[in-house]
């Protein structure tokens, strides 16, 4: 298929695409119109129906998908597609695979190794938590292996939460050779914990968006429920360690204005703050890498708190 990355002005569109969202709108003049934006993996583009009710214009809704014969056109400096035949798509003229951003690694062999980690867990409460998670709960493992670990700012793909917790999870192994004062066992708990709630937080692809709970809760709370709601499960539990292990993921953001309820206080909450700070931004920058073969500064990024370009030297 062409891929929407790849579209350029002038260019004739004969292809199936994800459409995302579809709205009814109306021209100044009264006519009505279809507001459409259009979705593969590589991107979303807007898209335009201006005559609905012509010959060629099948009826189809969001989230379906469509075969669209249309024209690339430049409105306001930004590319749009004028459709002008659309119909729902045959089962058999798409691979789902080519509509959604998905991690460049195996999933399957990343969840591999994160049980791999789990194993090696000594405590035996640490590790019956993480397996009433990530071995017991077929319902929890699938929505896992799935979601994205963000909307927008990182690893915003499927099987990005996955990618970002085994490299948390990583980087904090390495903070316990260095630093072997640390508690190994609650550190990575914590590390393969963290991000749990993003679970609920988010939706599934295609929308991969804020749900009703996560604007009203958000992650770390959610996270920190479904930890005490298994932890309760679990005959004689330490409340000393369910506590120091809550508060690791409470404070993961590590300041209050960055959504943390409470500041890290102890030693393997700054660690699991820090690296997954690290881990976010690195691949803030993998993502800028992938998608702009400039050297000129980029500007200032919010998020990187820098105006920022890639690196000129070999």
């Amino acid at each position: 298929m062409r891929y929407i990355q790849d579209l350029k002005e002038g260019a004739a569109v004969k292809d199936v695409y994800l459409c995302k969202q579809k709205n009814a709108a109306t021209t100044k003049n009264g006519k009505e119109y279809y507001n459409v934006i259009l979705q593969d993996k590589t991107g979303t583009i807007d898209a335009k129906v201006w005559e609905p009710n012509s010959f060629g214009i099948a009826e189809f809704s969001a989230h379906d998908y469509i075969f669209v014969n249309g024209d690339v056109t430049s409105f306001n400096g930004a590319l749009q597609v004028n459709i002008k035949q659309v119909r729902v798509a045959e089962t058999g003229d798409y691979n789902e695979a080519d509509y959604f951003p998905v991690s460049s690694k195996n999933i399957d062999e990343m969840y591999a190794e994160l049980l791999s980690i789990i194993g090696k867990i000594e405590n035996m409460y640490l590790k019956k938590l993480l397996e009433s998670f990530f071995v017991e709960d077929k319902t929890f493992i699938e929505r896992f292996k799935k979601s994205s670990a963000a909307k927008t700012v990182h690893h915003g793909f499927i099987g990005g939460l996955l990618e970002h917790t085994l490299s948390v999870t990583k980087l904090c192994a390495y903070f316990c050779t260095t630093y072997p004062v640390l508690k190994k066992d609650l550190l990575l708990t914590a590390a393969i914990c963290h991000d749990i709630g993003k679970t609920k937080e988010l939706s599934a692809f295609p929308d991969n968006d804020y749900t009703d709970e996560g604007n009203l809760l958000g992650h770390i709370v959610m996270g920190t429920e479904m930890i005490s709601d298994k932890i309760r499960a679990i005959p004689d539990f330490p409340t000393v360690l369910a506590g120091e292990l809550k508060h690791c993921i409470i404070a993961h953001h590590g300041k209050l204005e960055f959504g943390s309820p409470k500041t890290p206080a102890l030693m393997e909450a700054v660690a699991l703050n820090y690296a997954d700070d690290a881990d976010a931004k690195l691949q803030m920058f993998t993502e800028l890498v992938n998608k702009t073969d400039t050297y000129d500064w980029l500007g200032y990024n919010r998020l990187l708190e820098s105006n920022v370009r890639l690196t000129r030297g070999e």
